[in-house]
């Protein structure tokens, strides 16, 4: 659908599907607000969130009829989200208790049938002139984040974001930060020898006060990039979908690319990231456990409400000797394969600016997709190589 100027987006959650559909039918007559998508049961905490991250809707049009105790327990959370979201309850009744209940709870309005055109651009408007208080002037075109994560450890997922993260530094000197997102078993600490203590888990514990000067006494830099470093003890600290989304913003501000090495998408960290990135990769080998567990990963994501434009599939380690191609594997996970990645360890291990040969071709293909820019010729380098980790475990 498109959208006019003057309309604020929406979600509609309504297990009444008579009362949406009347709802709908009243909207369409006011055209103040466009319901981008609409959820037919009250969602569980993960499916709200996801789907809130995926849309960024202004307001969320919640079924008070259908069941209000479960209407109301969903209010506080979507109050408090950043950035913010406005929650207007809608009833087939002006009924009192419903009014009053939301409304306490942080409702920003109510809405009751037949839902008449005026009593919506009243609603709008107050809902404008409420504003978004998170909201910040831009000064320039906010950096993109690209999530990379496996179906099952020890795809390389790991040592694609560390390659990918140098190639796009290489192809285009943008400002590049490294992000390893996986806090109990992240490697890249240890395989950039990181010793400044600082890491992911404390930019997100500080991430409602980080300026960009404490934001830059937290990265280590190496060789162009800026890396954020796992903890140097695993933690099982659960990672708040705010602070998240807000590390993810700060480093939007500060980088053109942020390369997140999440751990498998099985994951809950691994799903917010996936809702809150630009482009996001989920890496597979050709062996049979791998694609079975690619294939249920597929599935999953599809289940959660992820469209198969969110995420594409990379195909990592492949031989000739291998017997499958890239048809085979979008055959078996019903997806695409965005593309193949030779299995050559030995050039990683001999990796100075950037591996040779077949699989150097390959990183370089694949980043050059990735950002936008045009693949460059390799000279001979005439210096001493730069080391770049061949990380094996993600």
């Amino acid at each position: 659908m498109t959208r006019t100027d003057n309309e604020l987006t929406a979600l509609l959650i309504a297990a009444d599907q008579e009362l949406a559909r009347q709802f709908e039918a009243a909207l369409s007559q006011a055209r103040v607000f466009q319901v981008l998508a609409s959820l037919k049961a009250y969602p569980t905490a993960q499916i709200l969130d996801i789907r809130l991250r995926q849309l960024k809707p202004d307001v969320v049009f919640l079924d008070l009829q259908t069941d209000l105790a479960i209407a109301a327990g969903l209010i506080p959370s979507l109050c408090t989200r950043r950035p913010q979201v406005h929650v207007i309850g809608i009833h087939r009744e002006n009924h009192p208790e419903a009014v009053v209940r939301s409304l306490r709870l942080g409702a920003t309005e109510f809405l009751h049938s037949p839902f008449d055109p005026a009593m919506q651009r009243d609603a709008a408007v107050r809902v404008r002139r409420m504003g978004k208080p998170e909201a910040e002037e831009v000064l320039a075109e906010p950096g993109k984040v690209v999530v990379f994560s496996s179906a099952k450890p020890g795809c390389g997922s790991s040592t694609l974001a560390v390659q990918i993260a140098y190639s796009i530094r290489r192809l285009t000197s943008a400002r590049v930060l490294l992000v390893d997102l996986d806090l109990a078993g992240g490697t890249l600490g240890d395989s950039f020898r990181i010793e400044s203590g600082y890491s992911t888990l404390d930019a997100l514990r500080d991430s409602e006060q980080t300026d960009p000067a404490s934001w830059a006494s937290l990265m280590t830099h190496r060789e162009g990039i800026d890396v954020l470093p796992p903890p140097a003890a695993p933690s099982a600290e659960s990672v708040e979908p705010a602070r998240l989304h807000d590390v993810f913003e700060h480093a939007r501000a500060l980088y053109d690319w942020t390369i997140v090495d999440a751990p498998v998408i099985f994951q809950r960290v691994s799903l917010l990231a996936l809702s809150e990135s630009d482009k996001a990769f989920l890496v597979t080998t050709p062996e049979l456990p791998s694609l079975h567990l690619a294939r249920r990963a597929v599935g999953m994501l599809s289940d959660l409400g992820f469209g198969k434009e969110r995420f594409q599939v990379i195909l990592n380690r492949t031989s000739r000797r291998d017997g499958i191609g890239g048809s085979d594997v979008e055959k078996i996970l019903g997806c695409p394969v965005k593309g193949s990645v030779p299995n050559d360890y030995d050039a990683l291990r001999r990796a100075g600016p950037a591996p040779e040969g077949e699989l150097g071709r390959a990183l370089q293909d694949l980043a050059s997709q990735i950002s936008g820019a045009a693949p460059v010729q390799k000279r001979r380098s005439t210096g001493a190589a730069v080391f770049i980790p061949a990380v094996s475990e993600g």
